[in-house]
Order: structure tokens, then C-alpha cells, then sequence
């Protein structure tokens, strides 16, 4: 079992991008961590013997991960990245954000379709009933068929699925644990 999960493979990039250079001294801390959290649970696996005067390497694995823990709270001072609340919540609820990315990104090009399927219906029934208009009405005829004004055209949604999150939105947390909004 290797200690580090592998990369997404229903990802269509052939490798997972570098770390931002601000954060790389965090990420390699973080990786650290993880062997480190790695090797204490394969020495406590492995460690099974009722021995008791025999030094045990449990407590030095230990304090390996205390001191990698320490290490990043050091670091998370100097770091002013916003991570947004609902990522965190992910991760403590076991599900990993890039999945839940994938899906809603899915989503809104469900959703998406969706919309694009109910405008195409609206303008068709449009088209259909501006020619019944101008058979039956035929003094409506030059005024059947013209443009809406600029007022009444579909507006895109600015608070939809895929914005982007930003140091000022509500629900974010700083990497030192620092909360806006």
C-alpha cells in the first residue's frame, strides 16, 4: 500500500500541477506529514509484541507527526490563501473536492443543456406562433417577428455553480484558520 493516494484517473491531465510558490514549503510539509502518519501506523501494525523491555519506536513516530503538525501551524501564519468553507467540510465528511468539483461542474452542464433545451423551445413556439399571428392577423404581419429590445434578452446568471471563489466570499477560511464573511 503506497502512502500517498494516486492521482485522480479519471483526470484528462497527465500529471497533477505544482504547488503555487508561496505554498510550496506548506505542501512539502503536508507530504511529510503524511509519510509521517504512514510510518506510525505501519510501525503500530507492525509492532504487535508484548515485550516490555524492549524500547518501543511507536513514541518516536509519534513525535515525528508532532513535530510535522507544528511545523505547519508555524507555516500556516504566513499563509493568506482562502479556502472556501465547503471544501473543508468535504474533507472532514471523507469526500474528496476534486470529485465533488468534477460533479458539479457535471451538473451545471446538466444543467446547462437543460436551460439551452427550454430557451431553443421558447423561440421555436416564438417562431410558430409569430407565423400563425401574421396568417391570421395580417395587419399584425410588420410587426410580427421583430427583435425584443435589449431589456427583455436572457440575462446569464452571475451567482451560478463555477464562479470562482474570492478573498471576500462569505463561507471562506483562511489556511490559519481565520474565517471571512
Amino acid at each position: 500500500m503506497s502512502p500517498l493516494p494516486n492521482p485522480d484517473t479519471h483526470s484528462p491531465r497527465s500529471s497533477q500541477s505544482p504547488p503555487p510558490e508561496e505554498l510550496s514549503a506548506v505542501h512539502d510539509e503536508l507530504l511529510g506529514l503524511a509519510h509521517a502518519l504512514y510510518n506510525l501506523g505501519t510501525t503500530v501494525l507492525e509492532d504487535l509484541s508484548k515485550e516490555t523491555g524492549v524500547e518501543k519506536p511507536v513514541g518516536a513516530r509519534v513525535n515525528e507527526v508532532i513535530q510535522h503538525l507544528a511545523s505547519i501551524g508555524d507555516l500556516s501564519q504566513g499563509v493568506q490563501t482562502m479556502i472556501p468553507y465547503q471544501v473543508l467540510v468535504d474533507i472532514d465528511n471523507g469526500r474528496n473536492p476534486m470529485n465533488l468539483t468534477r460533479e458539479r461542474i457535471e451538473r451545471a452542464a446538466v444543467e446547462n443543456q437543460f436551460m439551452n433545451g427550454k430557451i431553443d423551445a421558447v423561440q421555436s413556439y416564438k417562431s410558430l406562433l409569430d407565423a400563425a399571428l401574421a396568417e391570421h392577423f395580417p395587419s399584425l404581419a410588420s410587426h410580427v417577428g421583430e427583435k425584443d429590445a435589449p431589456d427583455h434578452d436572457v440575462k446569464p446568471n452571475t451567482n451560478g455553480i463555477g464562479e470562482s471563489a474570492s478573498s471576500t466570499q462569505p463561507g471562506s477560511v483562511n489556511v490559519n484558520g481565520d474565517s471571512k464573511g
